[in-house]
């Protein structure tokens, strides 16, 4: 752009990301997102944000990638809103966030469902959250069965979200207007509605709890998950696979990798998991598999990747996947049971779902090892099943 007013440009029902003046104003209470609204993708834009960010302490965020799009998953837009309005950013545009960065990890980040977004985050802008406040872990605190946004939009507020773009390419650009109000709802509400959850927190005595959780899902946010490439072949199903099945399987998955990352597009869209499953099963057994929609390289880049398995001596075959753990005992099994017991007892007193309160394998892995109960569960959970911290 030649100057750093974005101006307001409609071209068939889409905003453009690189000239858009797309900005909700809004008060705390419950907007209308046919209001004016703010797509920033300039400095200056951003600057104005950053004022508006500045006197609160809480924003609420959400991001929308492109994982079912391409191969190596980017942020695609952050939805943020504020008592005064709600604003999309564009990650994808030539601006600088660091100071939307540092600016956020001052506040307490309101969000639906912390961990993609806080995970997303991270990798693509380094950003590190202070404090959260998650909606999903209030509503089931509070007891709540449907804890969907629009669920709890409609609980609270009698609106029915529009669908339909949770599949959607969010890399595209101009972006659609059914696209950004869909974009924009996932933050529009979230103020107003931590604000009625907190509440409701505060009378059942349960805002402390909340505390603990939301401080939990921080910490774990800030694990990073590391993909076993050695194993990650294993996909649902290749436990029914042995011997040059399993090798070729192994062998057509890494082929997939490969042709994904260079198209830079999901692997599912080279091959879905199914198909790889039926390929290295008929490979095994003598048969050539093919599907239409491979080029000539392709198609010939696949057979290799099998016929080369199916000369691999049978030492270099895939093993079957060892046993997690050791096998309980009969006296961990009778301590799983009774640790259930109290939960679903505990669960039924509170209202809560019993897998809230303590999920299965955290029921056994304590039956295993009572010490690993502050690992595993934060302290109102533990309180509920009768365990030391």
């Amino acid at each position: 752009m030649k100057n750093d007013e974005a101006r307001m440009t409609n071209d068939e029902g889409s905003i453009h990301a690189r000239t858009s003046n797309f900005v909700i104003d809004s008060s705390l209470g419950i907007r209308h997102s046919s209001l004016s609204r703010e797509l920033i993708v300039t400095g200056v834009q951003l600057t104005k944000l950053l004022e508006n960010i500045e006197p609160v302490e809480r924003v609420a965020v959400d991001t929308e990638a492109d994982s079912l799009h391409c191969y190596h998953e980017k942020l695609c837009l952050l939805q943020i809103s504020v008592p005064e309005k709600d604003v999309l950013v564009d990650p994808l545009a030539n601006i600088d966030l660091a100071s939307l960065r540092e600016a956020l990890e001052k506040k307490e980040i309101v969000l639906h469902g912390a961990d993609f977004d806080l995970r997303l985050l991270r990798r693509n802008l380094n950003f590190k959250a202070r404090k959260i406040f998650d909606t999903v872990i209030a509503a089931r605190l509070l007891g709540f069965r449907e804890f969907s946004l629009a669920a709890l939009v409609e609980r609270f507020f009698g609106v029915t979200l529009t669908k339909g773009s949770q599949k959607a390419n969010w890399a595209r650009r101009p972006l659609p207007s059914r696209m950004v109000e869909y974009a924009i709802n996932d933050t529009h509400y979230l103020l107003p509605l931590a604000e009625k959850l907190e509440r409701q927190l505060h009378e059942r005595d349960r805002f402390e709890w909340f505390r603990q959780s939301c401080q939990r899902a921080l910490e774990q946010t800030a694990v990073e998950r590391v993909r076993d490439l050695d194993d990650a072949w294993r996909i649902s199903g290749a436990g029914t696979l042995r011997g040059p099945a399993a090798a070729v399987l192994r062998a057509l998955w890494q082929w997939r990798e490969k042709e994904a990352e260079a198209a830079d597009r999901p692997p599912f869209h080279i091959l879905q998991n199914h198909e790889l499953l039926e390929a290295a099963e008929s490979f095994a057994k003598g048969g050539t598999p093919d599907f239409s929609h491979f080029s000539a390289r392709r198609r010939g880049a696949f057979r290799e990747a099998a016929e080369q398995a199916l000369k691999l001596p049978e030492e270099a075959w895939p093993l079957p996947r060892p046993r997690l753990g050791t096998r309980p005992t009969a006296e961990m099994k009778k301590r799983t049971e009774e640790l259930r017991r109290r939960r679903d007892h505990g669960a039924t007193r509170l209202e809560l779902e019993p897998a809230f309160v303590a999920p299965r394998a955290a029921l056994e892995a304590l039956a295993a090892n009572e010490k690993s109960g502050a690992a595993l569960l934060v302290p109102w959970q533990r309180e509920v099943l009768g365990i030391p911290g």
